[in-house]
């Protein structure tokens, strides 16, 4: 069925050049799930008519056998060399005045927990807030904001409409996909989505928006690292060396795409007793301080390890928003973020990613 469907493709005439998608080389994915086929295109002629690209796509696939519905996504060149440099984006298509990344370099360090309440925690002091979820292949959005049930994303003549929980507003690969199904997708498809995400989400007039990072520092971080205008990275680490390892990696790859780094968070830093509010250094504690001092940046904070953590993250809720000591690191760290943010005096908009 996927070979009658890429010839059909590759059949399309493009509008721009009156040429077949095929012969211009422009096909560079196909994927049918549950219906939808999601089809990824190299970039195109400067200024061609993107809509009648994708309505010509539609008309060709769609009504085949097992298609109801397609999804175009339409990649956006990138600039080699050695030392790729952040493309700069039209203030009119900025998605916030301050845009927050959050990576890691690795995964298991609580990174999209962080990201969560850094964001709970940017609602609580005033400031209208989304967060994206670009771990394509492990979303976490809808568990920890309680919307593992939600129906889904649309799109209307705004653009994709994000979906909403404890006041922040939220798009994830995961309202896309079943909560068991995994994303089997190449380089360029993820990439694709990604772009999707920062450039067609209707995200309204936001004070601040935060990036939940891919782990790594493959193709997915360069593309947001060079496809939107950002203000700084967080980098968010557990105390012992193994973790710190892989944040350096973090940290080389914004320092290479010219990206200050804003500070890092070190997460897990304590168990916290709940009956006797006592710290136990479970995992050491002091790397990840020691490692801002390194590389001459803030250090952020320390988020302790606590049941109440677990919990409300397994529930759908954010710590964030309560009022125990949990909750008042996360806004502590979010304070000085948002400081470090400011003090950046990057060019407009401001734009924030956290690691």
């Amino acid at each position: 069925m996927t070979d009658a469907l890429s010839k059909a493709l590759s059949e399309v005439i493009d509008p721009a050049t009156g040429h077949s998608l095929g012969a211009a080389g422009r096909v560079g994915g196909l994927d049918l799930r549950d219906g939808v086929a999601t089809i990824v295109l190299r970039p195109g002629p400067q200024g061609e008519d993107i809509t009648a690209l994708r309505a010509a796509v539609a008309s060709a696939l769609e009504g085949r056998e097992g298609v109801t519905r397609t999804r175009v996504i339409i990649e956006t060149q990138l600039s080699g060399g050695a030392k790729p440099k952040p493309k700069p984006a039209a203030p009119a298509r900025a998605p916030a005045r301050r845009i927050i990344a959050v990576a890691s370099g690795k995964g298991g360090v609580g990174k999209s927990t962080v990201a969560a309440n850094l964001a709970g925690a940017c609602v609580k002091l005033g400031l209208k807030t989304g967060l994206m979820d670009a771990d394509i292949y492990g979303p976490s959005a809808p568990r920890i904001f309680g919307l593992s049930d939600a129906p889904g994303l649309r799109k209307t003549d705004a653009g994709i409409e994000p979906l909403e929980a404890h006041g922040v507003k939220l798009v994830s690969m995961g309202f896309l996909v079943g909560e068991r199904d995994p994303v089997v997708w190449r380089g360029p498809m993820v990439t694709g989505a990604i772009r999707q995400f920062l450039n067609e989400v209707n995200w309204g007039d936001l004070d601040v928006l935060i990036i939940d990072m891919p782990p790594g520092t493959g193709d997915a971080q360069l593309a947001i690292a060079q496809g939107t205008p950002i203000s700084g990275v967080v980098i968010v680490s557990t105390p012992q060396t193994l973790a710190l390892d892989d944040a350096r990696k973090a940290v080389a790859l914004f320092d290479r795409t010219e990206i200050p780094i804003l500070g890092i968070i070190e997460n897990m830093s304590f168990f916290l007793c709940p009956p006797c509010g006592e710290g136990t250094e479970i995992f050491g504690r002091g790397g990840a301080r020691a490692e801002a001092d390194l590389i001459g940046g803030p250090f952020l904070g320390e988020i302790p390890l606590h049941p109440e953590l677990r919990e409300a993250s397994d529930a759908g809720r954010l710590v964030a928003s309560g009022d125990g000591p949990v909750a008042k690191a996360f806004l502590r760290a979010a304070e000085a973020m948002l400081l470090n943010v400011d003090a950046a005096h990057r060019p407009a908009p401001d734009i924030v990613f956290v690691s």
